[in-house]
């Protein structure tokens, strides 16, 4: 018996000591962003969640579970990146596709390799960067209808792609994220 006292004691005293440590961690990566951006990736971790669930369940075939698990590992990496890169509480609308979904974006399709990074698209995408998470996912940001008007107003053709000098534009206004 003072065997098994003496395990649990060590046990318990283990778990208050660690226990905090172990948390803090977890949270210290997204307690560097604002609530804009926790918002956003907790909302990833919902839509992961619910991946989970209809797999567990088997209302997904594997798939389909495999491709959009891929996709909300593509946005979160995104997503953290433009957070750190930009250092403001701010993500614009990100989209994330392969190269056989390009047409639930667009309705004339331009081939995936001809993008650059910051390269506008039609007038209501900007190109963000390929990643590679199972399979290559194209992800987008759209632009937001102020950006909209201002390519518009500057001429610019929805026939062509625009690139913005200096690469991707960086806003400076937060603005809630609605998933």
């Amino acid at each position: 018996m003072p065997f098994s006292r003496a395990h649990l004691f060590f046990t318990l005293v283990v778990l208050l000591v660690f226990a905090p440590l172990t948390s803090g961690q977890a949270r210290s990566s997204e307690d560097e962003f604002g609530p804009v951006v926790r918002a956003y990736l907790g909302y990833l971790k919902n839509e992961q969640e619910v991946v989970d669930d209809r797999a567990s369940r088997r209302e997904i075939s594997p798939g389909y579970y495999r491709r959009n698990s891929n996709r909300i590992r593509a946005l979160r990496q995104i997503a953290l990146r433009l957070a750190r890169e930009t250092q403001n509480d701010y993500l614009p609308e990100l989209e994330a596709v392969t190269a056989d979904e390009f047409g639930l974006l667009f309705a004339r399709p331009t081939p995936p390799p001809t993008f650059k990074s910051g390269e506008v698209v039609r007038n209501t995408f900007r190109f963000i960067a390929p990643v590679r998470s199972g399979e290559v996912f194209y992800v987008f940001a759209r632009l937001d209808p102020y950006e909209q008007a201002d390519l518009t107003e500057k001429g610019m053709s929805d026939n062509k792609p625009n690139i913005p000098e200096g690469g991707p534009k960086t806003l400076s206004r937060s603005r809630r994220v609605v998933p």
